[in-house]
């Protein structure tokens, strides 16, 4: 794993999948969404503590590219690796994969905004990943 790269195992289960027992595309930015909140968590920083003293992060751009179908029962690999660190965001670079298999290809900016809704600063430390 690159260093820096974070990760997380998910089973995909049938609520996950279409008819077919295809994973629903939609359902890639649940898990896309939770490795970073889980990225967030191993670096010791709580959301929501944050959202109560008025910091909050919004998806602001993301860029998927859907490259092979999980289904339903595969186990998958979900990572979250920092690209860039600007003054008010954070550019992640995701991936899903089944064993050597690159299933999704992602680029996500989230945003840190006030409780105003517009963007701010990113709290200290947050730069220190770049």
């Amino acid at each position: 794993m690159e260093e820096g790269k974070f990760s997380i195992r998910k089973k995909v289960y049938y609520h996950d999948t279409d008819a077919g027992g295809v994973v629903y595309y939609g359902r890639y930015l649940e898990f896309l969404e939770d490795a970073r909140t889980e990225f967030f968590l191993s670096r010791n920083i709580q959301m929501k503590i944050l959202a109560k003293e008025g910091t909050l992060f919004v998806v602001a751009h993301i860029d998927v590219d859907y490259r092979k179908p999980a289904l339903y029962g595969d186990e998958v690999v979900v990572s979250a690796g920092i690209e860039k660190v600007t003054a008010s965001s954070i550019h992640f670079r995701q991936d899903v994969t089944r064993g050597d298999d690159l299933l999704i290809e992602a680029r996500i900016v989230v945003v840190c905004i006030g409780s105003n809704f517009r963007p701010k600063r990113l709290p200290d430390g947050f730069h220190s990943w770049a």
